[in-house]
């Protein structure tokens, strides 16, 4: 004897069908190299970036010894060559290890400050008369001399061993235009830190010798050389050729 087969209860409602034509189809997604290549060793990367700090920490070093820290410290160099030494000790360290570089929003800001500070000593300060000093002496700086010795590591060494670390053992293409802004502002609070306290520094922010007028027309035209050296050294690094293939 057959079975009747029992009928589909009428309370379970029909399924829908799936629409396979209006699934969207998915896109492949960006995966950055650093997520599947893991960084690479570079050990004399690591030793040339370690004697670059130790060459910033040696000029800074001398001139605090020379002129004191409070006033060594007030010279918008030496302030750049520490956060240099800081910079070039820790890419050493993620280079020897190895681990990812440092963001390049940091390490061009320091590479822009200390090539200003090299480019407004050798084109405004270095002919002065009287003679440019960080020590207030008035007396020029006889070559060799200890106060001459300082003015060229942290002015045109130390920026020298950025600006071939930047060419020759950084990646190309990493710097950014909207980033440029941002690096302003660091001169922008040294300003106001020396019109504050009527510093007189620099010769052409001295607000005693020329007044506020004056020094407030010079820093505007400073602030833009610098603006136009970031989208510059922007533009370089895109313009170059990398000399890498991987982070460093």
């Amino acid at each position: 004897m057959t079975v009747p087969i029992p009928p589909v209860p009428r309370e379970i409602p029909d399924l829908p069908a799936i629409p396979w034509e209006s699934t969207p189809a998915l896109k492949p997604s960006f995966v950055p190299v650093t997520a599947v290549v893991a960084p690479v060793r570079r050990p004399l990367v690591a030793l040339y970036r370690l004697l670059t700090a130790l060459l910033a920490a040696a000029g800074v070093a001398l001139e605090i010894h020379l002129a004191g820290p409070a006033r060594a410290l007030s010279y918008f160099q030496v302030q750049g060559t520490v956060l240099l030494a800081v910079v070039m000790l820790v890419s050493a360290s993620r280079s020897w290890r190895p681990r990812r570089a440092l963001p390049a929003a940091l390490t061009g800001a320091v590479l822009l400050y200390v090539v200003i500070g090299a480019v407004v000593y050798h084109g405004l300060l270095a002919h002065t008369a009287p003679p440019f000093t960080m020590t207030g002496a008035t007396a020029p700086p006889a070559r060799w001399h200890a106060q001459w010795t300082a003015l060229q590591v942290l002015h045109t060494l130390v920026p020298l061993a950025a600006v071939l670390d930047w060419l020759l053992l950084t990646p190309a293409s990493r710097m950014h235009l909207r980033q440029a802004a941002g690096w302003l502002l660091y001169p922008l609070a040294y300003l106001v830190f020396l019109l504050a306290g009527a510093r007189s520094l620099y010769p052409f922010l001295d607000v005693a010798a020329h007044g506020y007028r004056h020094t407030l027309a010079n820093a505007l035209l400073l602030g833009l050389a610098i603006y136009a050296s970031a989208a510059l050294l922007t533009a370089l690094d895109h313009a170059r050729p990398s000399p890498v293939r991987r982070r460093v």
